[in-house]
């Protein structure tokens, strides 16, 4: 059977301009305007939006609560409460995150992730059993040291599973060395803060360092696996497996993807490669729409994209779309 193309569309948000679904939305049109057909699946990789994502995809409920923001100003932060109130989601962007402070405001020495705790500890509250916890986007590097705090404030968290969905692989020593830079840090103040971090690491119950996923959110995600026993798991396939992508790909005839920024960090966790990863697998060729990309022709092959295209507004992701979309013609479909 002949038919529109299926296009897959499985975008990370543009980080602080568009969300996941608000580009899924602009991609869409785009296919719509040539023709095809849109299968729309927004995602993340643990970091920002993925909250929403599981929400769309899950269902529940937002609930509010106070928590501190990254220079411990009292901020109202938002966790969702799913499947029957028993799992919890919590973003660490919510109230730890890098784009809650103006860029004369970052301080990496002094932010904290202690208001991600505040939102752990609501959740347990709240009668969550599971906290699914996203740390990509984060202000801190203070190794988790605020948000255990707050944990241990707030009572511990009474044998509620912890699991954290991690965006990078990076260990817990060199978080300030590879991220830092971008919370505000110099080459002086990315030595203090690694010295800290070791210091952190050596008191803690038992030592992160050297550990993969362990260095992410400044460390927060190696000081709960060290302090809790939380399970340190890749952000972008466990968002896959949770909204269903698999039998979304199963349909597609090929598959856009992307986020705001394609660079050496993409290959390291982020939403383009899991997806890259999954399609290869059963052969559907991907497209990358990005809002600029850092990497050259045999890099983003390398990635397994079949193409990439800049847009950085929803008028240019949807031409971008069409494009795509107008390039694969008609398709052979084996199924109605």
């Amino acid at each position: 059977m002949t038919g529109p193309a299926r296009v897959l569309l499985a975008p990370d948000s543009f980080k602080g301009t568009m969300d996941a679904a608000t580009v899924a939305d602009a991609l869409a049109a785009g296919v719509a305007d040539a023709g095809g057909r849109a299968l729309p699946c927004p995602l993340a990789d643990g970091g920002e939006g993925t909250r929403d994502v599981l929400r769309r995809a899950l269902g529940g409920e937002l609930v509010r609560a106070a928590a501190r923001g990254p220079l411990g100003d009292r901020i109202e932060g938002e966790f969702l409460l799913t499947n029957g109130g028993r799992t919890a989601v919590v973003e660490t962007a919510t109230a730890s995150g890098l784009t809650l402070l103006a860029p004369e405001r970052l301080d990496a020495w002094s932010a904290t992730s202690a208001g991600t705790g505040d939102l752990i500890v609501a959740a347990v509250a709240a009668g969550a059993r599971r906290v699914l916890l996203g740390v990509g986007g984060s202000a801190c590097t203070d190794g988790g040291a605020g948000a255990c705090a707050a944990i241990e404030a707030g009572g511990g968290l009474d044998g509620v599973e912890l699991v954290v969905l991690c965006d990078v692989a990076t260990p817990f020593e060199d978080s300030a060395r590879v991220f830092g830079p971008q919370k505000g840090a110099d080459p002086d103040l990315v030595a203090r803060l690694t010295d800290r971090l070791h210091e952190t690491a050596a008191a803690l119950p038992r030592d992160p360092r050297g550990r993969a996923r362990t260095g992410a959110a400044g460390g927060l995600s190696g000081a709960l696996w060290a302090a809790y026993d939380a399970r340190l798991v890749s952000g972008i396939e466990t968002v896959l497996g949770l909204v269903g992508f698999d039998a979304l790909l199963a349909g597609a005839d090929a598959v856009v993807t992307g986020e705001g920024r394609l660079d050496a960090q993409t290959a390291d966790g982020k939403v383009i490669s899991g997806v890259t990863r999954r399609a290869a697998g059963v052969g559907v060729p991907v497209w990358a729409v990005v809002g600029q990309s850092r990497l050259d022709a045999a890099d983003t092959a390398a990635l397994g994209l079949a193409g990439v295209a800049e847009a950085t507004d929803q008028g240019r992701l949807r031409a971008a779309a069409a494009s795509i979309t107008a390039s694969l013609g008609a398709t052979e479909h084996p199924n109605p």
